[in-house]
């Protein structure tokens, strides 16, 4: 990316497809920044690296497969795939957790008890949070909004986009567009999607974590 240069600036209204393609956010896709672009944007449409199907989802009427190794999310409904979203997952020494799991509890605001946003005392907001494992000491793992960086970054946890806490808390982009983690949160929750307060998740979807991070 040039100086001055925009994701929209660059690639016009194929930049969505360059952005999810990159796994990367819009303030993070800034001068100096190296994306991998096709010759032709049409051929990254609507991109997504996961399966359309996955049989062994064909009974969940909701069922969540985050594929560590390709750092995306996809959404299913009786094995068919009908949303997708790129992730920012564990980074080296924080992995993210393999294996089957399920979603528990929601909080629609949650906010890190551990960490802030850098360069301050605020604590990290994990907006539009679905818990899906607690490990022995007691440390919860989340699918939840957070900055997209384009390589995993978190402590262990599954980031989606989420512009508008970008926005708020670090003033960019200046009008927010991408919006996943509340996507996915609207699509698991229903009718209670809109509840401010923490809610416990009977039955929910079931949650597979499959792969390995790249570096």
């Amino acid at each position: 990316m040039r100086p001055g240069e925009t994701l929209e600036r660059a690639f016009g209204e194929r930049w969505k497809d360059v952005a999810r393609f990159n796994r990367i956010d819009r303030r993070h896709a800034s001068s100096g920044a190296a994306l991998k672009v096709p010759k032709r944007l049409e051929d990254i449409k609507d991109f997504t690296p996961l399966p359309l199907r996955y049989p062994s989802a064909d009974t969940d009427a909701q069922f969540i497969l985050v594929d560590l190794s390709e750092q995306f999310l996809g959404a299913y409904e009786y094995g068919r795939l009908v949303f997708s979203a790129p992730a920012a997952t564990g980074e080296q020494g924080n992995e993210t957790p393999t294996g089957d799991f399920r979603v528990t509890a929601a909080n629609r605001r949650h906010r890190s008890s551990l960490y802030t946003i850098e360069g301050t005392d605020i604590p990290y907001p994990m907006n539009y949070a679905l818990m899906f494992y607690t490990n022995i000491e007691g440390i919860s793992y989340w699918i939840h909004g957070r900055d997209i960086p384009g390589y995993p970054a978190s402590h262990g946890c599954v980031g989606l986009y989420d512009e508008e806490m970008q926005q708020t808390h670090y003033g960019a982009p200046s009008t927010p567009v991408l919006d996943d983690a509340r996507t996915l949160y609207r699509w698991v929750m229903g009718p209670r999607a809109d509840r401010e307060s923490a809610q416990a998740v009977t039955a929910g979807p079931r949650v597979l974590m499959v792969g390995r991070a790249p570096p």
